[in-house]
């Protein structure tokens, strides 16, 4: 299947392509970026206007085979040097009173760029109201790899043409609003558009059937190579798992396995393959769903994650009104924030949601494999681990043999 971009690589393409045209004077057809995941792009810009002080460029939003609402989308950037609101980019209702709010660049006061870059919302894009969420609440719904991606695009033009002052970069994509309906952001607390996301620069295609059969090989591949039988497996959701355990863990994904949302089926084929040795690293985001047995953590099949919390919190001593604010809480991290109110509570919590995750693993694997598992948030690191965990990370890094 195809892959295709995320918004926040369009939003870089899209900027580099109005940085060259506000300061080389030139409107180029096409831009090259390189993504977070070392993938080169060669992206067409869609449409470029030059005016008094301001460039703006847009590129066409490309989720491959992956059944995205904002495929086709346009994504438009704004580069000038007056903070102006330029074009159609003011927003419009409530979200408009946070027109000031500008994520900054070099982010220390005192950089040593001759220049200064100012990154803001426009037109469809959403504004944070709630916490827990990779962006301040109040700030522009721009998560925080697609700006940097944008800033470093940006950064490299005026680098080149020797460009001095401030410089102020504005994202919009029109139709966000009305495409922002058919996603989790209202939910999630985002109101008046669209999130610009993505952590790897890349959409991969969600087929299940064709993830299935590329977890299956995966894990074929890793048993053949030696991981699994006589060492371990690791497996990892996605994005946040994977830099997790590279970074904090020193673990590398070249030794494991991406599982996406269906660990259930990850175990049962890791089984069949002859794993013996399984470690699970993930987000709390997903895996507090297994606590509450939950083995496809989709957000379409089932959650479950402030039910668990509420209820640990109440066996460990939470009162009635703390356990009704969990239960109100969009993210994990909110919740997190409830429970740390109180001396020790969130710990004793993380335990005991630790032992509900290590029985409905070790129950799915039914004696066919050995199975662990940690659970981490960006935000707060480890969070948990099943007794077994840190045996098996200091093998995988190598610490002990």
């Amino acid at each position: 299947m195809r892959r295709g971009f995320t918004t926040g690589t369009c939003g870089a393409a899209a900027a580099l392509a109005a940085a060259v045209l506000l300061f080389e004077k030139e409107a180029p057809a096409q831009v090259r970026v390189t993504t977070p995941k070392g993938i080169s792009l060669k992206i067409l810009v869609a449409e470029a206007e030059a005016g008094n002080g301001f460039a703006s460029c847009g590129v066409i939003k490309d989720p491959g085979d992956d059944p995205d609402v904002t495929g086709g989308a346009l994504v438009r950037v704004i580069v000038s040097q007056r903070p102006e609101w330029p074009g159609e980019a003011r927003p419009s209702g409530e979200e408009a009173r946070y027109g000031q709010q500008w994520y900054t660049y070099p982010a220390e006061e005192g950089g040593r760029e001759p220049f200064s870059l100012f990154l803001r919302g426009g037109k469809g894009i959403g504004i944070v109201t709630k916490k827990g969420l990779s962006c301040p609440v109040g700030m522009w719904a721009i998560n925080p790899v697609p700006r940097e991606m944008i800033f470093e695009q940006v950064a490299s033009v005026c680098r080149r043409c020797r460009v001095t002052g401030p410089v102020y970069l504005t994202i919009e994509i029109p139709e966000g609003e009305r495409l922002a309906e058919q996603t989790f952001n209202p939910r999630l607390g985002i109101i008046g558009g669209l999130s610009v996301l993505g952590t790897s620069g890349i959409v991969e295609p969600m087929s299940e059937e064709a993830l299935f059969e590329t977890i299956r090989l995966e894990i074929g591949q890793k048993v053949l190579e030696g991981q699994g039988r006589e060492r371990i497996l690791l497996v990892v959701p996605g994005n946040y798992g994977e830099r997790f355990a590279a970074e904090h863990l020193g673990l590398s994904i070249a030794d494991g396995v991406k599982c996406s949302n269906h660990i259930g089926a990850s175990i049962d084929m890791a089984a069949e393959a002859g794993v013996e040795r399984f470690l699970l690293v993930g987000h709390a985001g997903k895996l507090l769903k297994v606590a509450a047995g939950v083995m496809d953590t989709h957000s379409s099949m089932a959650d479950g994650r402030m039910e668990c919390l509420a209820a640990y919190g109440a066996a460990c001593g939470a009162d009635q009104a703390m356990v009704r604010r969990i239960l109100s809480c969009i993210t994990v991290d909110g919740a997190l924030e409830i429970l740390e109110e109180r001396r020790g509570l969130r710990e004793a919590v993380m335990a005991m949601a630790m032992e509900r995750i290590h029985l409905h693993l070790t129950r799915r694997a039914g004696g066919r494999l050995k199975i662990e598992a940690l659970l981490f948030t960006n935000d707060r690191g480890v969070l948990g681990m099943t007794p077994g965990a840190a045996q098996m990370i200091q093998e995988l890094s190598g610490a002990i043999e």
